[in-house]
This record gives structure tokens, C-alpha cells and sequence, in this order.
């Protein structure tokens, strides 16, 4: 089994200690926002599977995965951005990259910190 398909087959948004994480503040998000960020797994190991695939392709693949949260986004308080944007670091580990390019960030905080 990949590390993709073990990625996509783990329970998610579950209380997690180590990261401080409560548990999803609305359960009735649960199934919807595991299937946005196992949509992303996919994207990503559509990629990976290229072999060849760029830093910026899998940039842009962050942003494409992380604007399937506009329509939720209000309703996800601060841990859930905050474990929705953990999830894609994960994935961002099974490929090796180092960065989002501010993806992240803007999906958290609405802009990126690091730019001016």
C-alpha cells in the first residue's frame, strides 16, 4: 500500500494531542472535509505517479486542493483550518516538498506573512 492510500484511509479530524487538536468543531463537516482533503491525496498522487512532477506543479495543486474549503471556509473555525492545513504538510511530506509557496498561509491567515 502507498503512502497515499495509507494517508487517505487514516481517520481524520479526530482529537490529535500532539498537535492540540480538539476534534472537529462541527461534526456534520467530518465527511465532507475528509473527502476535500482526500481529493487532494489524489492530486497529489496523480503527480507523483508523473515521476517528474515540479515544485510548482505541486504548488498549484495546494491551491487547487485548498480552494475546495471556499465554500466551508466560514464555518471552520481557527483547529480546523489549522488541522486542514496539517493534512496538506503531510502530504507535502510524502513528496519531499519543502514549501507551499504561501498557499498555506493564505488559506490560514487570509495573506501570506512571509510577503511584503
Amino acid at each position: 500500500m502507498t503512502k497515499f492510500d495509507e494517508f487517505k484511509n487514516k481517520e481524520k479530524f479526530l482529537q490529535d494531542d500532539k498537535l492540540f487538536y480538539p476534534g472537529i468543531g462541527d461534526p456534520n463537516l467530518k465527511p465532507v472535509l475528509t473527502e476535500k482533503i482526500n481529493l487532494a491525496a489524489d492530486d497529489f498522487k496523480k503527480l507523483a505517479d508523473k515521476g517528474n512532477a515540479t515544485d510548482k506543479e505541486y504548488q498549484n495543486v495546494i491551491k487547487f486542493g485548498l480552494d475546495r474549503f471556499a465554500d466551508l471556509y466560514l464555518q471552520l473555525d481557527t483547529e480546523d483550518r489549522e488541522r486542514v492545513c496539517s493534512y496538506f504538510e503531510e502530504l507535502m511530506d510524502i513528496v519531499g516538498l519543502e514549501s507551499s509557496d504561501g498557499h498555506l498561509n493564505n488559506f490560514m491567515y487570509g495573506f501570506d506573512p512571509t510577503k511584503k
